[in-house]
């Protein structure tokens, strides 16, 4: 297989960033998922522009490409979780949120990574779905343009219990922009077997042509949760077959949030297992 195979620091919140990218690159993987949260790259610290120069000669140096994620639970809001989102009824909390991308584009652009990741957010209480819907367009219409302009593509990711959490979901949102190129699609592999009606691998067949950008994890269905490879009910070698088969060339990354404390034992596990094709 030629699949590009990365970690996300998400998953080695308990390293420095130069000691996770090292491990990374040791162990032989292709690329990192870069969450941009304060245990790594700050977003909201001072001298950014620096601090990503910094990293991008890092990354050339180690060989090692990157997408820029932006996941991280408390980066904007100490005390709530995801917050704010492109969802909130208060439009200077959809700003914070649309800020945050828009940094997430210029560091992607700095760095020459492959896709910057993003998610809709949950609805908030006694809000419905048309009008959720009317606010998300509105607040990526400046992400998109920017991404256009930087040549990096923007990657939504549907999410269990967000209004995008389906690939339906993102289909209807994309028609409602009116399918513009820099929106592409981030594929959850765990996700489509926790609530997708397809399998995996038919996921990958059909979001194929949106395809920018894939996390990857073990998963059981109804949970979202996070697993380790072998400890969920995925077949894998179908799925890492099909991300072959469409030709998908961005990173393939490893999504394991809650397992920091095991990240460089899981990290080294994780590869061994996509490189031998995902078999039990």
């Amino acid at each position: 297989m030629s699949l590009l195979l990365g970690y996300g620091t998400n998953g080695l919140t308990d390293l420095r960033l130069d000691d996770a990218l090292a491990l990374l690159a040791d162990l032989g993987y292709d690329g990192v998922g870069l969450t941009l949260d304060h245990m790594h790259l700050d977003p909201l610290a001072p001298d950014l522009a620096a601090r990503t120069g910094r990293l991008a000669r890092r990354l050339e140096r180690l060989g090692l490409r990157a997408a820029v994620e932006t996941g991280a639970r408390y980066v904007l809001d100490p005390r709530r979780k995801h917050g704010p989102t492109l969802l909130d009824a208060d439009p200077a909390a959809r700003a914070a949120r649309t800020a945050l991308l828009l940094t997430a584009v210029r560091v992607a652009a700095e760095l020459g990574a492959t896709a910057v990741h993003c998610f809709s957010g949950v609805l908030p209480p006694g809000t419905d779905p048309d009008t959720g819907r009317q606010r998300l367009a509105a607040a990526l219409e400046p992400v998109l343009a920017a991404a256009g302009r930087a040549g990096v593509p923007l990657a939504l990711e549907p999410e269990p219990g967000q209004l995008v959490e389906t690939l339906a979901d993102f289909h209807r949102l994309r028609t409602a922009l009116g399918d513009p190129s820099e929106l592409g699609l981030t594929l959850d592999v765990g996700h489509c077997q926790c609530l997708e009606e397809d399998s995996p691998a038919d996921c990958v067949r059909a979001a194929a042509p949106w395809l920018r950008h894939v996390q990857i994890e073990d998963m059981r269905r109804g949970v979202h949760e996070h697993l380790p490879f072998g400890e969920g009910e995925i077949d894998f070698p179908p799925v890492l077959a099909a991300l072959d088969a469409v030709g998908y060339r961005g990173l393939t990354v490893v999504e394991l949030p809650r397992h920091s404390h095991a990240g460089p034992d899981l990290a080294a596990r994780s590869l061994r297992f996509l490189r031998d094709g995902g078999i039990r």
